[in-house]
């Protein structure tokens, strides 16, 4: 699963603002624009008229929340949520490789836990609520088409009096996603920042291990970290998370504090935790390519 994620800055005359920005783990599935009418309530009939590429449909999901199907021909299909332009499923050969909560809410009010979200456009904490705005704000599907085949489906994030009654700038940020046929390691050497045992003041270290493991709590961000990583999940599949312009990674399982399900999951994210700034017009894209291998 490929994912794209890009941030245009506003127009001249407009107020810019240095941004945080993450993206999660992904799908062999290209993510990149959305059209939001903030908080506006999407139906499926709408959607529809949006919906036009082959292996592209829209149902409707848990709580009554839209979501878009993308199937591909070789046989993985994923999810995506309108709301949060969150990836909840991925699977191939009827096996899902994403992580969603057991009491994830889909209430359309707070944010999907799990899966591939958005952390826009504040990572983690700061001066706005926690990991920003856009996993908990409708995006809308500005078009859809198949590439050879595979389908793809474009949505799309702008500013409106939501956010900009936390974040008062002007923003557009795309989503693409297509779906096509399809222990951690490459991280020896990287800088680390651990945050176990105290998050507020993460230990500096060096990652001396060929192969990293979860035997407990793991919340740790590695600088500079390359551009390939290779997951091996555990249950004998092996997936490539491929970047460009995500520097740094991180590497999360709850252990103990999610003692109902920690063991079904481990955050392999792609991250850039320094603040990217843009000047009127200029724009930021960075993508994630996850494979099995």
């Amino acid at each position: 699963m490929v994912v794209l994620f890009a941030i245009q800055a506003p127009m001249r005359g407009d107020r810019v603002r240095e941004t945080d920005a993450k993206k999660v783990d992904a799908v062999t599935l290209d993510l990149s624009t959305v059209k939001a009418l903030l908080h506006s309530v999407m139906t499926s009939a709408s959607l529809k008229k949006e919906i036009s590429g082959v292996g592209v449909r829209v149902t409707e999901g848990q709580g009554n929340l839209p979501k878009v199907v993308l199937s591909s021909p070789h046989g993985s299909e994923a999810e995506l949520y309108l709301f949060g332009a969150c990836v909840t499923s991925w699977k191939v050969a009827n096996k899902d490789l994403l992580f969603v909560r057991p009491d994830a809410v889909f209430n359309g009010q707070k944010p999907i836990s799990g899966g591939a979200p958005h952390c826009f456009p504040q990572f983690g904490p700061g001066p706005i609520q926690q990991h920003g705005f856009a996993r908990n704000m409708n995006w809308s599907v500005v078009d859809s088409d198949d590439v050879e085949g595979n389908p793809v489906v474009t949505l799309e994030l702008k500013d409106g009096p939501y956010s900009r009654s936390m974040w008062d700038f002007s923003f557009q940020a795309i989503y693409k996603a297509a779906v096509t046929g399809a222990s951690v390691r490459g991280l020896r050497g990287c800088k680390t920042l651990n945050k176990d045992p105290d998050p507020k003041n993460p230990l500096v270290g060096k990652e001396e291990r060929d192969v990293v493991t979860f035997p407990g709590f793991v919340d740790c961000v590695y600088l500079e970290a390359p551009d390939e990583l290779l997951l091996d999940n555990g249950l004998g599949d092996k997936i490539s998370i491929k970047n460009s312009n995500w520097t740094d990674a991180v590497l999360w399982n709850p252990y103990l504090q999610m003692e109902a399900c920690y063991k079904d999951f481990v955050c392999v994210e792609n991250a850039k935790i320094e603040k990217v700034q843009l000047d009127p017009e200029q724009s930021w894209t960075a993508t994630q390519l996850l494979s099995l291998v």
